[in-house]
């Protein structure tokens, strides 16, 4: 028992205090490949969200934006900024420039989805299929907040926000 208050303390001492010292903090065994991990992620979602944009413009599947605008009661000038939304702001996210307007674009996009699309059959994600916009909205406030990373066009280019 003494032995473990005694680990107690000490790990209190290191986790918040003054005498923080970086060797001493638990770190996730990923921490150190962030700047890998964090690109590819952007990246997969920036092509999934593009891909839902090009299947709007009928560029991939089936899809037209009448067909979507009528579906969902849209005009068509809104269903088509938000396929362009999907599109480009998909393309912005995978390369990585200006990330996080895109970004900022698609968290819009999503609540408009989840609230004209999903919300009329009910609040519980997984019972009207909203789990996918949710997912999106939450990916690209992470975006948005930590930007383009350190390996993107945009910091290639030096154009990044």
């Amino acid at each position: 028992m003494q032995a473990v208050l005694r680990i107690v303390r000490h790990s209190v001492r290191y986790i918040g205090g003054k005498n923080m010292k970086k060797e001493k903090m638990i770190q996730c065994p990923c921490a150190k490949y962030h700047e890998y991990l964090y690109p590819i992620a952007r990246i997969l979602i920036g092509f999934m969200f593009m891909l839902h944009g090009a299947q709007k413009f009928g560029l991939m599947g089936d899809g037209n934006i009448s067909g979507f605008a009528g579906a969902l009661g849209l005009p068509i000038w809104l269903a088509f900024m938000a396929a362009a939304v999907e599109l480009v702001g998909g393309l912005m996210v995978m390369l990585g420039v200006f990330s996080r307007y895109a970004a900022c674009a698609g968290v819009v996009v999503m609540i408009v989805a989840y609230i004209m699309a999903h919300m009329p059959n009910g609040i519980n994600p997984l019972a009207n299929k909203g789990e996918l916009a949710l997912m999106y909205l939450a990916s690209f406030l992470i975006i948005h907040y930590i930007g383009d990373g350190k390996i993107s066009l945009g910091k290639y280019l030096r154009i990044s926000c």
